[in-house]
């Protein structure tokens, strides 16, 4: 079966920038009908724009759970149904572990797996009956320890075996339940180590593809997720990388 989205409602949070806006924009160019939800309401018309028609959007944040749940409801409805939930929408602050506060711990936690747990469940209870797909971004951190990040990757590695746990219970209800796991790719949140040229010298030779990778490479990954091609495909994660997984 060849990966096709036409005709798919999806639904991609965190839209109002990086992954997230290159995923909103990669899917609809690929036919599918796309929502689109984030706490930056101005980023999402930028995302519409660069899409080149309007998408349906709505303010959402991950920390305030009514939000989360009367957006997903609300873009259902003018979708007319979700097939595809992609749970994008997180958060990062580089930071030593020693310097950790409470706070910092909170805001990176509760919105990377808590926030995304139950964007889940509400996309799951409007699939369930009729199926679909939800698919997670996990990152990189869901795999390796990373120096300055421990909250992130703490929160990366609760979303992987929420993956496998949600995937394993709803695979009755007709939803599978996947994950990507993006290498080093450039966005506003990834700057700070961009902006090292002693970091970029380091990082580039451990990935066998030669290159960082640029936000269109995920599009791929994605609608294969999404589509019926990946129809007996659940609980899996798929690094997008260029290999630096398994360099290592």
């Amino acid at each position: 079966m060849q990966p096709t989205l036409t005709g798919k409602r999806v639904l991609v949070t965190g839209a109002s920038r990086g992954i997230g806006r290159a995923l909103a924009v990669g899917l609809t160019a690929a036919g599918a009908d796309v929502a689109i939800a984030a706490r930056d309401v101005a980023g999402l018309q930028e995302t519409a724009l660069q899409a080149g028609r309007p998408l349906p959007t709505a303010a959402m944040d991950l920390l305030d759970l009514q939000s989360v749940r009367d957006a997903i409801d609300g873009l259902a409805t003018k979708l007319g149904g979700l097939d595809v939930l992609v749970n994008n929408a997180g958060v990062e602050n580089v930071c030593p572990a020693l310097d950790v506060s409470e706070a910092i711990w909170d805001r990176i936690v509760d919105t990377n797996l808590k926030g995304q747990f139950f964007s889940a469940q509400a996309a799951a209870r409007i699939m369930a009956g009729t199926g679909g797909s939800i698919i997670n971004n996990c990152s990189i951190a869901s795999a390796f320890g990373i120096p300055t990040a421990v909250p992130y990757v703490s929160s990366k590695h609760g979303l992987l075996g929420m993956t496998r746990g949600l995937a394993t219970e709803w695979a009755p209800l007709g939803i599978r339940v996947n994950a990507i796991g993006p290498g080093y790719f450039r966005t506003a949140m990834t700057d700070v180590f961009y902006e090292n040229p002693e970091w970029q010298k380091a990082m580039l030779p451990k990935i066998p593809a030669g290159r960082f990778g640029e936000l269109e490479d995920l599009v791929g990954a994605v609608a294969f997720l999404a589509s019926d091609a990946s129809c007996y495909v659940t609980g899996q994660i798929l690094y997008v990388d260029g290999g630096f997984s398994s360099a290592l």
